[in-house]
């Protein structure tokens, strides 16, 4: 009898869980229309194909990934493994008025930028709310999570705004873990691709509005810790891509340690966390795989066959999200196997999976950074002098020809940190060395898969995702 009713749990969670993602598929495809890339507006002129034959270019890649974790495997000293780690220098901690200036400087842009976003006339590259959002926000500030600290807490207007108003103090089903914030972040990385907010300011204030509505409920009804630990899908990448930066509060004071330092010692335990981190990986990959010449090629025989394009687009988001996610799940059983442990391969997953924030990280600067370069001129103009004419954005596009190879050093640097995390982790988790080792196998094949999509895409020379809207 117990048996058979825990069988019908199981079958009621995966009709539940079935039912969530068939919801979301549809609540993607209603509410897009036409595919419209950002990706389009942003970065058309910033990406050149690169001088050498793409196969040994990326055998170059994957294997300077498993050289290092050769390199690696002979540091067994875990008095060194842990003494990197440690290390650790405390800073003078901001006060509460820099914390409330913060707070209040965020309200201010966030009001501006909507502002902006209704009354101005100019479109795309040219409008400020554009900018501020793709360039300011989504190209320098989510950067500085990662590169110096996460100031998100004390510069999100959503949470200064949450923290001052009423909650209901629900409580939070605990079953439904660090799962909706998955969904969340998938939501909102399919309008960033395919809806043209890069082009249309008023379609990106509304989903800033829509973003901002939902926000301030959730926090009202769960309360601001739940709902931001747990729900919000920006606080939550935040969070952890603020575990791999320099700078880091811990217990209430600002300490400066080594990049990536806190990551061995960080055990998620949501659930949905996993999967959380897994995403937070595909998302960006998947943003940069659209605008290749092999997708726009693909795309239209689909297309051709009679396939709608948002489905086509929408398959091939929610097929590569699970392929990312099964990936790292084979990965951790590979390494529960070969390290012969009593360990689960959930337990396995949760204390590796902080490794591949430095490959996020990477990715994303390497992605991004042109954008800044070519469009922080064009910002800087507008804010300054909002009612004259900004530069125009060709006009600052060309980057010199060494950046190419610069975006390729950040993907590289990201798998390599990656490696070295996992290695930590490894000698944390396991008290034989040859345990240690061996649990490493799979995360590392992943990371080398990992290594070579990623450097393929950067080096793919830019292609206008097909179906763009007008």
């Amino acid at each position: 009898m117990a048996s058979e009713s825990r069988r019908r749990r199981r079958r009621r969670r995966r009709s539940r869980a079935v039912g969530a993602v068939l919801a979301v598929a549809w609540v993607l495809v209603a509410g897009v229309g036409r595919v419209a890339a950002h990706s389009g507006s942003l970065r058309g002129a910033t990406r050149d194909p690169i001088a050498v034959p793409t196969w040994l270019f990326l055998l170059t890649g994957g294997g300077v990934v498993g050289v290092s974790f050769l390199l690696a495997s002979f540091v067994t000293d875990r008095r060194l493994v842990a003494a990197v780690h440690d290390w650790r220098r405390p800073l003078p901690t901001p006060g509460r008025a820099l914390h409330a200036l913060a707070g209040a400087a965020g309200i201010v842009v966030l009001t501006v930028t909507v502002a902006v976003g209704v009354v101005e006339d100019a479109t795309g590259v040219r409008n400020l709310a554009v900018l501020v959002v793709w360039v300011a926000w989504w190209g320098g500030f989510v950067a500085s999570t990662y590169l110096v600290g996460n100031t998100w807490p004390a510069l999100g207007p959503f949470w200064t705004v949450a923290e001052r108003l009423p909650s209901l103090d629900r409580r939070y089903p605990d079953r439904l873990g660090a799962w909706p914030s998955v969904a969340g972040l998938l939501l909102l990385v399919w309008v960033e691709v395919t809806a043209p907010l890069a082009d249309d300011a008023r379609l990106l204030v509304a989903v800033l509005v829509a973003y901002t509505v939902v926000t301030l409920l959730g926090a009202v009804v769960f309360g601001t810790d739940r709902w931001f630990g747990s729900v919000d899908p920006l606080s939550r990448a935040f969070r952890l891509y603020g575990r791999l930066a320099p700078l880091g509060i811990e217990d209430g004071r600002l300490h400066l340690r080594l990049p990536g330092g806190v990551l061995p010692e960080t055990t998620l335990d949501e659930r949905g966390d996993v999967a959380f981190v897994v995403t937070l990986l595909f998302v960006t990959t998947y943003d940069g795989f659209v605008a290749t010449g092999p997708w726009a090629a693909g795309v239209r025989a689909v297309v051709g066959a009679g396939v709608p394009p948002v489905v086509a687009y929408l398959g091939a988001y929610l097929v590569g999200a699970a392929l990312f996610y099964l990936a790292y799940r084979t990965a951790a059983r590979l390494g529960r196997r070969r390290a012969e442990t009593y360990l689960s391969v959930t337990e396995i997953a949760r204390r590796f999976v902080p490794s591949l924030l430095p490959i996020a990280a990477g990715y994303h600067l390497a992605h991004n950074l042109g954008s800044v370069l070519v469009l922080g001129p064009t910002l800087a103009a507008v804010a300054v002098s909002p009612l004259s004419p900004p530069p125009s954005p060709p006009q600052l596009a060309g980057l010199p020809a060494w950046f190419g190879g610069l975006e390729l050093a950040f993907v590289l640097l990201g798998h390599l940190l990656a490696v070295w995390v996992a290695h930590a982790t490894a000698y944390d988790l396991f008290p034989s060395r040859l345990q240690a080792v061996r649990s490493q196998y799979g995360v590392t094949a992943a990371m080398i898969c990992y290594t070579m999509l990623s450097l393929w895409i950067v080096a793919e020379p830019y292609v206008a995702p097909p179906f763009i809207a007008s």
